[in-house]
């Protein structure tokens, strides 16, 4: 796979107010000196040389990346395509596994209150390589088709709505659940796989509960640095991350605020952090919606996951999808059946593979930030 180049913006930056050094152009007495004026244009140079060091030196030290940090070469674009919400359904396990065993993705995480989290597991012992953490999930969404927290209603009595079932909705969790609760519920989630035989290779949040509130981010960070898992992070320029939410008019949660001290504390206690964030595939959905046909979804998705891939800033992106084979039952789990599959479809399209190709991109995964964090020390 070739090399990207540098995309090299220090380099290229012109000023119309750069300072011009002038050396003395007259002796003493007021007359022209060829001696001062050699002197002037010595001095010129080494000013404008100490300037443009000390300009060149702050540019790289502002661009460089966690990628680079990592040890990848400067400017280059590496990439997480990550599949959410293996274990949910049988379908949820398909398209997972599918999108990355015949296609482009490379990474997954399990959510490990559902039901069909065993059948997964099974799928990931028999496929030691695949790169696959843990959808800490503290919700449970749909109408018919629920699960309740491991830790059980007695331990954490706020996580449970009247059904006895996670709560529906990030708000709601916030609104009844403590981070003491929240705590517990992400550590039984990890005991649960490693009693399973699952090793998680990073953690990360359905729906994105745990960056709702700085108590529960703060337990998140606190439970992955204490465990030595990779979290999902975005600690560095972060700049598809934030033109998202300035594009939903969305209010940016608390913890991503702080985006750059959290991610500098992450770091410092020996683990990766990502640049940036790509969160919303999940809306793609062609204007035909359940009625789209499979080709109408592959060619809507894959225009929009190849500008994605073209549009990365350097450094360590991770991009989220959803991928899942639908079947006739799922459509009694949700009604988010053909974005889902558009995301399965678009990873199994050769176009896809081709402009990661064309892009020079460089396909990571968790496992591979841990162990290049781990030499970095």
């Amino acid at each position: 796979m070739r090399k990207v180049r540098r995309p090299g913006a220090c380099a290229g930056e012109r000023s119309n107010d750069s300072p011009t050094a002038q050396g003395p152009g007259e002796d003493g007495m007021g007359r022209n000196s060829e001696p001062a004026r050699r002197f002037g244009a010595v001095a010129a140079v080494v000013v404008t040389l100490c300037l443009a060091s000390v300009l060149v030196a702050g540019c790289q030290a502002e661009a460089q990346t966690y990628a680079e940090k990592l040890g990848f070469p400067a400017g280059t674009r590496a990439v997480i395509l990550h599949v959410d919400d293996a274990g949910m359904s049988r379908d949820s396990n398909v398209g997972a596994l599918r999108s990355i065993l015949e296609g482009a993705a490379n990474s997954m995480s399990v959510m490990m209150p559902c039901p069909w989290v065993p059948e997964l597991v099974r799928s990931l012992e028999e496929n030691p390589g695949i790169d696959a953490g843990l959808h800490l999930t503290l919700t449970a969404e749909w109408d018919d088709y629920r699960w309740g927290p491991l830790v059980g209603r007695e331990a954490a009595p706020g996580l449970v709505d009247p059904e006895g079932a996670l709560w529906s909705s990030v708000a709601e969790v916030v609104a009844h659940a403590s981070p003491d609760e929240v705590e517990a519920e992400i550590r039984e989630q990890i005991r649960r796989a490693r009693t399973m035989g699952f090793e998680p290779t990073h953690l990360d949040s359905h729906m994105g509960t745990l960056f709702a509130t700085m108590d529960f981010l703060e337990r998140y960070i606190e439970v992955g640095i204490e465990e030595g898992i990779p979290l999902m992070f975005p600690g560095g320029h972060n700049e598809i991350l934030e033109a998202e939410y300035r594009a939903q008019g969305r209010d940016t949660p608390p913890g991503l605020g702080r985006a750059t001290e959290l991610g500098e504390r992450i770091w410092d206690a020996g683990l990766p952090v990502l640049d940036d964030l790509h969160t919303v595939s999940y809306g793609w959905v062609p204007e035909s919606g359940a009625d789209a046909t499979d080709e109408e979804l592959t060619d809507y998705k894959v225009e929009r996951y190849v500008q994605t891939l073209r549009d990365l800033r350097p450094g360590v992106t991770m991009v989220i999808l959803h991928s899942t084979d639908p079947s006739e039952n799922f459509k009694h789990i949700s009604s988010s059946g053909p974005t889902r599959k558009g995301d399965m479809l678009a990873m199994l399209d050769p176009r896809v593979q081709q402009a990661i190709e064309d892009e020079g991109l460089v396909l990571t995964t968790f496992r591979e930030l841990k162990e290049r964090r781990d030499r970095v020390d």
